[in-house]
């Protein structure tokens, strides 16, 4: 387990434009190439967050999955964000993680934005999903998701090498300004909670429902300082994780060894 690199490409998404949005991240994070290991785009990057971009929904062997791999091929690192994909079942909040091999792994975001009806639209996800990325264990979710600490829980089995389900926890977001202190507090609770690194990726600018987003994104350490913070405007940062330190914070403050063992349904 080595450093990790992260970059955090926090735009103001352009409203129901996919074709667009491919070409304005695809211009932010071209200088990325060589400079670092793992590349975050906010949640449904291609649309914004809207419940009416529905019928723009891609399926699987869309334009906007070849992107991400293509992307992730040419710049020599993995990438996550979401979009919204239609299947024969129905449509999703799905994120993406590419890697440069080609691989592709996904996971249906599991906690439906009820105040904004995204729960009348969309279907809800069901598996919280693990992925291995430079000797990383790495466990990322969306937006609303923050919001619900026993499912983003870092579980311990001494029988699993590493013992804890993850290391780094990813948020990618649409997370207007009115609710920004509650961005900022709940990402350093779960760093604290689940002796993890957690990066919180969220949007700038105002969307087509009139919506303000503040980015506020930042990358939090296991005792809940942040690495990095983001002000209001568009900007990639990159940061490194330090992996001794936080197999050495584990090691002294083993909290993890008094945790309640359960299972996710």
């Amino acid at each position: 387990m080595n450093n990790l690199r992260i970059s955090l490409v926090q735009g103001d998404t352009r409203w129901h434009d996919p074709a667009g949005n491919r070409d304005y991240y695809g211009h932010l994070i071209a200088p990325l190439h060589g400079t670092t290991d793992l590349i975050v785009l906010p949640e449904t990057f291609t649309s914004g967050f809207s419940n009416d971009a529905i019928s723009q929904a891609e399926s699987m062997d869309g334009p906007t999955v070849a992107w991400l791999r293509e992307q992730s091929r040419k710049l020599n690192a993995a990438i996550t964000g979401s979009v919204q994909i239609r299947t024969d079942e129905s449509v999703f909040n799905r994120l993406f993680f590419a890697t440069p091999d080609g691989a592709l792994k996904h996971y249906d975001k599991r906690h439906l934005f009820r105040y904004a009806k995204e729960h009348e639209r969309y279907a809800a996800g069901r598996d919280r999903l693990t992925v291995e990325w430079k000797g990383w264990r790495i466990c990322p979710l969306v937006c609303y998701d923050l919001r619900f600490p026993v499912y983003s829980r870092n579980r311990y089995d001494v029988e699993r090498k590493g013992g804890l389900d993850y290391d780094l926890l990813i948020y990618v977001a649409n997370w207007p300004s009115a609710r920004a202190y509650p961005w900022k507090t709940l990402l350093r609770a779960r760093a604290i909670e689940n002796l993890c690194f957690v990066a919180g990726l969220n949007r700038v600018g105002t969307d087509g429902n009139g919506l303000h987003y503040a980015g506020d994104s930042a990358v939090i350490d296991f005792l809940g300082h942040p690495l990095s913070e983001s002000t209001d405007e568009e900007l990639v940062t990159t940061t490194t994780l330090p992996a001794a330190e936080l197999l050495a914070h584990r090691e002294r403050f083993p909290a993890m060894l008094d945790g309640d063992a359960f299972t996710l349904a």
